[in-house]
């Protein structure tokens, strides 16, 4: 027999956690965003608020960058690259064109220097001096940025170079920037780079102005990435937080830097405006034990681990709800992790996410060697 159990809170706001479950929110006309493609999505969580041709297969310049600076902070992270280590220019990466710091070829820069040239500047040069520094090639390295793409499930995207400069077969789509713009922002230190402003290299003698205007413009902007080239227009993944609330703004094929910028902003305005974040918590019922029957132990404790975000609409009152189904007891033996019940969240009686409930210790089934062996057991311990 399953026991439930439901726990009602009550949240001035709509549940949004499953990308199953629409977003009720006031409406934001594709035709206000002048951009053929864009994506609003929060970032916490992954929850697309607006669309508009996500999947769309298009160029995006040095948005590009994206990607070859999460494989950059990946390679810090995992100890192969330093902030400290000294990167020489290939002739290869001296000769991009586009955005750069004019790196000659055998002028050396901190990779700290290199991916602040590439995130402020969008430098062309440095990204590839960083990717021929990690891969061995620019090559290589691409077969990497490849590799990624679908591990985070970018299925719309194909690179060809680590810069974003046109080339035939590069694209990508504004879901799929969104995306890898999400997972560049779990390594918080990219954000040391994407507010700088003004700043400079080569001691001084290189000045360095950031190509985020909105870093000048918009309340709670954090970054992210800027592009323009003749095939892609004008692009932009654009991150800002305020509150709990953090956003991932990406436009696609502007004809202008000024309707990018715009674009980002109003998007990003529509998603501050209209939802907020909260984090779930275990219901104040959910049980700490459950009943074995036939064990050594006459109950094991329960786990359930719930680390999980939602998002809500700020304009509209909501039920959300809890059921927890458990039986009455369980049979021995029992092993530690041993999935129990389920722990479901539900918004006005949807389903909307689940977690599992599970055995957090193991109990034997009782036997005579069970019992010597905690009889022994017991005499030691004395």
């Amino acid at each position: 027999m399953l026991r439930k159990a439901f726990v009602s809170i009550t949240l001035c706001a709509v549940f949004l956690l499953s990308p199953f479950v629409g977003l009720k929110v006031n409406a934001l006309s594709a035709d206000s965003i002048s951009a053929p493609s864009a994506v609003l999505m929060e970032s916490s969580t992954g929850k697309v608020l607006f669309e508009k041709n996500p999947h769309e297969r298009r160029p995006c310049a040095s948005v590009t960058k994206v990607m070859t600076l999460l494989l950059v902070f990946e390679a810090v992270d995992s100890g192969k690259l330093s902030l400290d280590d000294e990167i020489p220019a290939s002739e290869h990466a001296a000769g991009m064109g586009g955005s750069d710091i004019w790196l000659e070829k055998g002028e050396t820069m901190s990779a700290d220097d290199m991916i602040k040239a590439t995130v402020v500047v969008s430098a062309n040069d440095a990204a590839v001096a960083l990717a021929e520094h990690i891969s061995g090639s620019e090559d290589a390295f691409v077969e990497k940025m490849n590799s990624r793409a679908k591990e985070l499930g970018m299925n719309d995207t194909v690179f060809k170079n680590c810069n974003g400069l046109d080339e035939e077969g590069h694209i990508t789509s504004a879901y799929d920037v969104a995306l890898m713009s999400r997972e560049l922002t779990k390594h918080e230190k990219i954000f040391d780079y994407t507010s700088i402003w003004l700043d400079n290299l080569r001691g001084g003698k290189t000045q360095i102005v950031n190509t985020n205007k909105l870093l000048k413009t918009y309340n709670g902007i954090t970054g992210l990435k800027t592009g323009t080239t003749n095939d892609a227009g004008c692009c932009m993944s654009a991150t800002a937080t305020r509150g709990d609330v953090s956003l991932i703004s990406v436009v696609l094929g502007c004809k202008t830097g000024k309707e990018r910028f715009a674009d980002a902003a109003a998007l990003l305005d529509y998603g501050f405006a209209n939802v907020s974040v909260k984090e779930l918590t275990l219901p104040e019922d959910m049980p700490k034990s459950i009943e074995v029957n036939g064990g050594m132990a006459d109950s094991v404790k329960l786990e359930c681990k719930v680390s999980s975000k939602i998002v809500v609409d700020k304009g509209n009152g909501a039920k959300i709800t809890t059921e927890i189904d458990l039986p009455d007891k369980i049979d021995a033996p029992v092993e530690k992790n041993r999935k129990i019940g389920t722990l479901t969240y539900l918004v006005n009686s949807k389903k909307v996410q689940s977690f599992d409930i599970c055995a957090g210790d193991s109990v034997q089934k009782t036997s005579f060697g069970a019992l010597l062996e905690y009889v022994f057991a017991s005499l030691i311990s004395l």
